[in-house]
């Protein structure tokens, strides 16, 4: 006979967020918000939070180290909740969504919305679910087409496609390429704190103590900072 999963405290909450790079509408201090906001509405705890940053919704709950995190925080605090501040921020594929789900089950907890859009526990609620989850894979599908779409209308044209790597800056033809002195600067502290020992987290956690922000002037991801050493090493 398997061992039942004692349940978690329906009262203590993990949060996690989830901020992609190709959708800002929902930025972690709303999600944040909006789940803190929730929590004091239902009456429950929040033990602690996890964030991924410039995380697609598509990627694999193994790439995604914020998620991983707050799952095994479930089972250390007892909680009988993860809470998202919507459930697209889950992830924008049904299986994994699923699996997510499973996973928290599996520590005695529930995936539960701030927003309030398939929670509970009956047929109807599953049913919900996964066409919320369906709905998420579909708009995700549709930002890759209308990207690709117009990354194929600027080639036509002779113009520069993809994205600028970090260190550079597109010249006034708007085709080659140019060093950007600021970036180019940051790049250097990533490759000294990598030659020194530190992992890709620790350099995170290191730029950010510096006060040194993304073009999009938010603290660093991991997946950034990997994509830098990347580019060098190609």
């Amino acid at each position: 006979m398997s061992k039942r999963t004692r349940p978690g405290n329906p009262r203590v909450a993990i949060a996690y967020i989830r901020v992609s790079t190709d959708e800002q509408r929902l930025g972690p201090e709303a999600q944040r918000a909006s789940i803190e906001a929730w929590a004091a509405r239902e009456g429950v705890q929040v033990a602690a939070w996890h964030v991924d940053q410039g995380v697609s919704g598509g990627s694999s709950i193994e790439a995604r180290a914020g998620l991983c995190a707050a799952l095994a925080s479930l089972g250390q605090h007892g909680a009988g909740l993860l809470v998202v501040a919507k459930r697209d921020r889950i992830a924008r594929d049904v299986v994994i969504a699923a699996t997510v789900e499973r996973v928290a089950a599996s520590n005695g907890a529930a995936v539960v919305s701030a927003a309030g859009e398939g929670n509970g526990t009956g047929p109807a609620d599953a049913f919900m679910r996964t066409v919320i989850d369906g709905a998420a894979a579909y708009e995700r599908a549709l930002i890759r087409a209308r990207t690709k779409a117009a990354l194929a209308a600027k080639a036509s044209k002779g113009e520069r496609v993809g994205t600028v790597p970090y260190g550079y800056q597109l010249a006034v033809d708007g085709v080659s390429l140019e060093a950007n002195t600021d970036e180019q600067a940051v790049l250097a502290i990533v490759r000294e704190l990598r030659a020194s020992g530190l992992s890709q987290r620790a350099i995170v956690a290191e730029l950010t103590s510096r006060s040194l922000l993304s073009r999009a002037g938010r603290p660093f991801a991991q997946t950034q900072v990997a994509r830098m050493l990347a580019h060098r090493a190609a």
